[in-house]
């Protein structure tokens, strides 16, 4: 008889299953292939976005240090540095103005040019940190400390060496003291601007001072007693009117406090 022998015709279902089962057995590897892939490329994906959200966090404080950086640079300029040589020129002016007892000419001479150094870089240094926005937490405070203690130093040394009265000497300072504090009372309610009288007495006190530091004789001596007077009355009247100023500008400061907080109520 012809006829497929017994072991071929049993092998053909198990060759199927072997075949079946390689199949599947492949197709599971790929899959597993496939899901190695796409975790590798997920994980890259996940660790990329996690340096890079690193990276962005890292930024922010970059920009912060690099800001302060660039505050701390801008203290150094050239506004601070005039007020810093103001600051530097009081003990030069004051071992200047007594050196020799303090009646030498030439001596004399030397601490006006500091004085003179001095007042001009008091014009100078406020308004360039103005006009080239060069204005400093440094400067707002520096500022005034050198201008008080430079016209203080001086006035003191002539009434010490007995060429200037010293009730000159208490006013002008007194005034000077009492408005700066008088404006650090009245902060919270605003600003009390600079006047065109303030700057016109600071201009005449700068001036008489200075001839009191020269050793002047005959008709200046007598002319740098009106100046000086002069500088005391526009030092006193405009003293009074930054109390004026300073009482208006605290009331108007109260009735907006209480109107605000009364409309907030209502």
């Amino acid at each position: 008889m012809t006829g497929v022998p017994a072991s071929a015709a049993g092998g053909s279902p198990a060759g199927a299953a072997g075949k079946a089962s390689a199949v599947g057995s492949s197709k599971a590897g790929s899959s597993k292939a496939g899901g190695s892939k796409a975790g590798g490329a997920g994980g890259s994906k996940a660790s990329d976005a996690e340096t890079g959200g690193q990276g962005g966090a890292k930024s922010p404080r970059g920009g912060k240090i690099a800001a302060a950086a660039v505050n701390q640079a801008s203290v150094w300029n050239i506004a601070n540095l005039l007020t810093m040589l103001r600051l530097v020129l009081v003990p030069a002016f004051v071992a200047l103005m007594l050196a020799d007892g303090g009646y030498d000419p030439a001596w004399r001479s030397l601490a006006w040019a500091a004085f003179a150094i001095a007042m001009i870089t008091d014009l100078f240094d406020g308004h360039l940190a103005r006009t080239y926005d060069l204005v400093t937490d440094f400067g707002k405070i520096a500022d005034p400390i050198a201008d008080k203690a430079i016209m203080g130093a001086a006035l003191i040394c002539l009434s010490a060496l007995d060429d200037l009265p010293w009730w000159v000497t208490i006013v002008i300072l007194g005034r000077e003291l009492g408005i700066t504090l008088l404006r650090f009372i009245v902060i919270r309610y605003g600003v009390i601007p600079a006047s065109r009288g303030g700057k016109l007495k600071t201009l005449t006190q700068g001036v008489a001072v200075g001839m009191y530091i020269l050793a002047l004789t005959g008709w200046l001596a007598t002319l740098r007693w009106w100046v000086m007077a002069a500088a005391v009355v526009l030092t006193v009247l405009t003293g009074l009117d930054y109390v004026r100023q300073a009482i208006v500008l605290r009331r108007q400061g109260i009735a907006e406090r209480k109107a605000a907080l009364e409309e907030t109520e209502a």
